[in-house]
């Protein structure tokens, strides 16, 4: 069968087969695409006279545009933002955004364009700006919007190549088809091979088998894509990334799979992603543009750089990776903190055990497998019974640490002291009203990785809140509402510097059992016992979520209860004024906020973690320009 006789129109128009598929135009080259990739499997003539005529009809009928360079020096990760408008104008106006923040390189995402003509668009959309383009048109079989015939949807890819894309991408399953027609694919453009998994990351070999049919099929740069159903997956991309013998670019789908989009230049990845904003992500789990150069300072992580991050589950909320990235960029370090959505923490540290990873926070619900996981734990994190700090040693092992303790204990004396003022306390009703819509944070609750001490035993800020006479809490009474991790600590905490602890729980039997290990003894009492105004004390501290976004209107104890209290303390701070720090207000109590327990937290940490000062006022001004945003 020989299927090789030129139309001779120079246009041939292709109607829509329904309003969701576009219009697309092909001008004579892309019509002979369509002919041979339909005739290429069934024609008898040989490849060399293919080619040949492949070659004739590119420089006969068409005049090839050449591509924009990219500028990639060596080792240099690319960042490349994807335009996911849904029209042609809105498209247009993205490209001139995305241009604007100055990136490496766009990808034209024509399959989500509903209105999409080749003949009237693909031109203007490649040359709206002169940041280079990355065309794509994913069909529905690969995760794309694009539903229609495949002939004619790899005819506007080969268009886009002679138009002067940059780079074009094209599913492996049809590289084959790809290559044989229209002519061949200018020098200037690159062809990405893709490969999309949306349930799950492949084996080891299966991985490096796709990996090895991409470069065996043309391919310019390797694309791979898998979906992490735990974080662990990451640890395989990456490595499929650092050892591929050519430009790639692996990473994972999926919150579970961010590692691999942050880490993409540390381990040589051809480029990563960024969205322009939230809501116009391309891919599941996809950072911002904003978020990979200012948190997470790509592209100019090296491959020397250290990992840290904040295990948890959930960990999104966190804001812990805007403190720690800001402090580790202020100090030069070249670092980088992630948010790690962990299932099963010792898998978990089992694979991630090289020098590479110095250290995590841990939140919850991991801060007891943290301390069963750790290979030395500091004896104040063993009485506790909770770690929430992880620290590489020098010999590879992990000691844990407890600093919840420290940091609240800190906030609340220096709330008492007063010479001192917390920051809550300044900030104006007006921010303080405006920052109650800010987004969910459980490690307000100080289940955000607390950081202890450092290993000789000195505790941050040590000193402040202390009188002549001792802690300005020696004596007095405290009535810590929770019985997790954090009432634990701060129970704890409070009891080492010399006051009276009263525990107050929703179960009381929670409450009794941690009493019971208190040293000197504890009381328990039921959260109803406190809303009836029976007990007293001088200190109020709240170590539950409640009140937390989006509940702000829940407090976790009658407002008719608070005025026997001098200060009441709510560690969260999502938002910044709780409602109970406005009863507590209306009542005359002091007041402080769980964003000083927060910062002294970080602060704490980010010297375990570096043998560096802490920058405190810095992290404050991250963490409270955060929370107003």
């Amino acid at each position: 069968m020989h299927c090789l006789r030129f139309s001779t129109p120079a246009q041939v128009y292709a109607q829509k087969a329904d309003k969701h598929q576009p219009a697309v135009t092909r001008v004579l080259p892309t019509c002979q695409a369509h002919r041979f990739m339909l005739a290429r499997p069934h024609s008898t003539v040989r490849p060399s006279v293919l080619r040949a005529r492949d070659t004739a009809i590119a420089h006969a009928t068409m005049q090839e545009i050449s591509a924009p360079t990219v500028q990639q020096t060596s080792g240099r990760t690319l960042l490349c933002t994807s335009v996911t408008a849904s029209t042609f104008e809105q498209a247009l106006d993205e490209i001139r955004q995305i241009s604007e923040a100055g990136v490496d390189l766009i990808e034209l995402r024509l399959d989500m364009l509903t209105d999409f003509d080749a003949e009237k668009h693909l031109q203007q959309l490649l040359s709206e700006t002169d940041t280079p383009k990355l065309v794509t048109m994913r069909p529905t079989w690969e995760g794309g919007n694009y539903d229609g015939p495949e002939p004619q949807r790899l005819a506007v890819l080969k268009y886009a190549a002679h138009l002067g894309a940059s780079h074009v991408d094209v599913e492996l399953k049809v590289a084959t088809y790809f290559f044989a027609g229209g002519g061949p694919v200018p020098v200037d453009t690159k062809v990405i091979l893709s490969s999309h998994n949306f349930e799950e990351t492949p084996t080891d070999a299966a991985l490096e088998s796709t990996l090895q049919q991409m470069w065996a099929s043309g391919a310019d740069i390797a694309k791979i894509a898998t979906t992490a159903t735990d974080i662990v997956d990451c640890a395989r991309v990456l490595t499929l990334l650092k050892t591929s013998q050519g430009p790639c670019i692996a990473l994972c789908m999926g919150e579970r799979g961010q590692p691999t989009r942050m880490l993409a230049a540390k381990y040589g990845g051809y480029l990563t992603f960024g969205a322009l904003g939230g809501g116009k992500e391309s891919a599941p789990g996809q950072p911002t543009l904003h978020q990979l150069r200012h948190m997470y300072r790509l592209p100019d992580l090296t491959p020397d750089c250290q990992i840290f991050g904040v295990i948890g589950n959930p960990v999104s909320h966190s804001r812990s990776p805007q403190l720690h990235n800001a402090a580790m960029a202020a100090a030069g370090i070249d670092a980088v903190y992630l948010p790690l959505l962990v299932d099963n923490l010792k898998k978990f540290l089992k694979t991630y055990s090289s020098s590479d990873y110095g250290g995590f926070s841990v939140t919850i619900p991991h801060k007891l497998a943290a301390l069963e996981c750790a290979d030395e734990v500091d004896p104040v994190a063993q009485q506790i019974g909770a770690v929430n700090t992880l620290v590489r040693q020098s010999d590879g092992s992990l000691k844990g640490y407890n600093t919840d303790w420290s940091a609240a204990i800190t906030a609340i004396e220096n709330g008492l002291h007063p010479d001192l003022h917390t920051e809550a306390e300044s900030v104006p009703s007006q921010q303080q009203d405006e920052s109650a819509s800010s987004q969910h944070s459980s490690d307000a609750v100080s289940e955000l990785g607390a950081e202890e001490a450092t290993t000789s035993g000195r505790v941050f800020n040590e000193g402040q809140g202390e009188t002549q006479n001792g802690s300005v809490l020696k004596g007095r009474t405290v009535v810590v509402i929770g019985a997790g991790g954090a009432g634990k600590a701060l129970a704890f905490g409070a009891a080492h510097k010399g006051a009276k602890v009263i525990i107050a729980n929703r179960t009381v039997g929670k409450a009794e059992a941690l009493a019971a290990q208190m040293q000197g003894g504890a009381q328990a009492i039921s959260i109803d016992q406190l809303s009836s105004g029976e007990v007293k004390g001088d200190v109020l501290a709240n170590t539950t979520s409640i009140g937390m976004h989006p509940h702000e209107d829940a407090s976790p104890v009658s407002s008719s209860a608070l005025a026997s209290f001098e200060l009441v303390f709510d560690a969260v701070y999502t938002p910044m004024d709780t409602r109970l720090l406005q009863d507590a207000r209306a009542a005359g109590c002091k007041t402080v906020s769980g964003v000083e327990m927060f910062i002294g937290q970080a602060a704490e940490q980010f010297e375990l973690f570096t043998g560096q000062e802490a920058p405190t006022d810095l992290m404050r001004q991250v963490v409270l320009t955060s929370l107003r945003q």
